[in-house]
C-alpha cells in the first residue's frame, strides 16, 4: 500500500501560524496534523504501508526532513515530490506518479477523521464520506441500489445524497487513476484553470470501474483557526488523550483539568490548564488561566487568562495587572 498527500497549498486562512509552518505541520494534541491523518489510515489497514508521498510546494529542506521523519516513525517510506503550480488536486496528485501504482491511498492533508471500520481491498475503489446535514456546500456521491457509485455531484443544488466527500480515496489500481489523470493534462481538460481529480473518477466510473463508499464516524477539518481549535479538543477526546509529561515537566501550584497534552520541558506556575489544551515544549505558563487551546513551543506567557485561542511558537504575552475602584453599579469589559 502507498499513501499520497497533496499538502502543496498556503494555508491562507490559518495565517498567521501557516507563515512560518506549512499547515499540515501544525501541531493539534501534541502532534503534526499529517501525522495524525496517516496514523487514523494506517489504523483502517493491516497491512504494511510501503511508502507515504507528500506533495508540497517550496517548503525547504527542513519541512522535508520532518515529513520524511514522520513517514519513518510509521515504518514507511518517506518520499517527497514538488508541485511548483497551482493546477488543482489531479495535478497534485500526478506529481507523485511514481508511486501511484497497486493499493493507493489519497488523503489530502486537512482532513482529519475517526474511521471505526477496515478496508475492503477487494474493491475497485472506495470513497470516503460523511453524512452531513447541507450536501450543497459539498461534493457528494450518488449511489445505485446495490451500493456502488452511480456519480459525483459538487454542490448539488437538488438533494442527490448527504454523503459527503472528506478527501480519502483508495484505488485498488492506482496506476489506472494515473492514466486517467495522465489524459487530462494531456488533453487540457480543466475546470476554473485546474485539473480535477473528479474528472479522472468520472472516466474511471464510465469506463466500468466500481467504487464504493465507507462513511466515517466523524469527519474535522483545520481549515482556520475556529475549526482547529475544536478539532484539538475532539482528538484529545477520542484519543482520551491525558499526556502530562510531569517527569520532564515542573508544576507548580497549579491545576490541570483532563484531558490535555503537556510536552516536555513546560513550566506551569500559578496556573490553571484544561480542559481540551495542548501546550508544546519548553514553554512557561505563569498566573495564567487557559482552556480549550492551543500553545506552541519556546513560549513565556503571563498573568492572562486565555480561552478558545491559538498561540504560536516563540511567542511572549505578559498583561498588566489592573488596580481599580469600582462602584455599585458598573460593568466593565476588558
Amino acid at each position: 500500500m502507498n499513501i499520497i498527500i497533496p499538502m502543496a497549498g498556503k494555508g491562507k486562512r490559518m495565517r498567521p501560524h501557516t507563515l512560518t509552518t506549512p499547515k499540515p505541520l501544525l501541531k493539534i494534541a501534541g502532534k503534526e496534523i499529517v501525522k495524525i491523518l496517516c496514523e487514523e489510515i494506517v489504523k483502517t489497514y493491516s497491512g504494511k504501508i510501503e511508502n507515504i508521498g507528500f506533495v508540497i510546494g517550496d517548503f525547504g529542506q527542513e519541512v522535508e526532513e520532518e515529513l520524511i521523519k514522520v513517514a519513518q516513525e510509521l515504518g514507511s517510506n518517506g518520499k517527497i515530490y514538488h508541485q511548483d503550480q497551482a493546477l488543482g488536486t489531479a495535478h497534485a496528485i500526478y506529481c507523485a506518479q511514481e508511486i501511484l501504482e497497486g493499493n493507493t491511498i489519497i488523503a489530502f492533508a486537512d482532513t482529519l477523521f475517526d474511521a471505526g471500520f477496515k478496508m475492503d481491498l477487494n474493491q475497485d475503489g472506495i470513497i470516503w464520506t460523511y453524512s452531513v446535514d447541507d450536501p450543497s456546500q459539498f461534493g457528494v456521491v450518488k449511489k445505485r441500489d446495490d451500493g456502488t457509485i452511480e456519480k459525483f455531484v459538487e454542490k448539488p443544488t437538488e438533494f442527490v445524497s448527504k454523503e459527503a466527500i472528506i478527501g480519502i480515496y483508495y484505488f485498488k489500481q492506482g496506476q489506472e487513476l494515473r492514466k486517467e489523470i495522465k489524459y487530462l493534462l494531456d488533453n487540457n481538460i480543466m475546470k476554473s484553470n485546474e485539473y480535477q481529480l473528479t474528472d479522472a473518477l468520472d472516466n474511471m466510473l464510465n469506463k466500468g470501474f466500481k467504487f464504493t463508499t465507507q462513511q466515517v464516524k466523524e469527519w474535522l477539518d483545520c481549515g482556520n483557526k475556529k475549526a482547529t481549535v475544536y478539532t484539538n479538543q475532539r482528538i484529545l477526546d477520542l484519543r482520551q488523550h491525558s499526556s502530562l509529561n510531569i517527569k520532564n515537566s515542573t508544576f507548580n501550584n497549579s491545576i490541570i483539568i483532563s484531558p490535555c497534552f503537556i510536552d516536555d520541558d513546560v513550566v506551569l506556575d500559578n496556573s490553571i490548564v484544561g480542559p481540551y489544551v495542548s501546550i508544546s515544549k519548553n514553554t512557561k505558563l505563569t498566573d495564567v488561566i487557559v482552556k480549550n487551546s492551543i500553545i506552541g513551543e519556546n513560549s513565556n506567557i503571563s498573568d492572562i487568562i486565555v480561552k478558545d485561542s491559538i498561540i504560536g511558537n516563540s511567542v511572549s504575552i505578559k498583561s498588566e495587572r489592573y488596580d481599580f475602584s469600582v462602584g455599585d453599579f458598573n460593568e466593565i469589559e476588558l
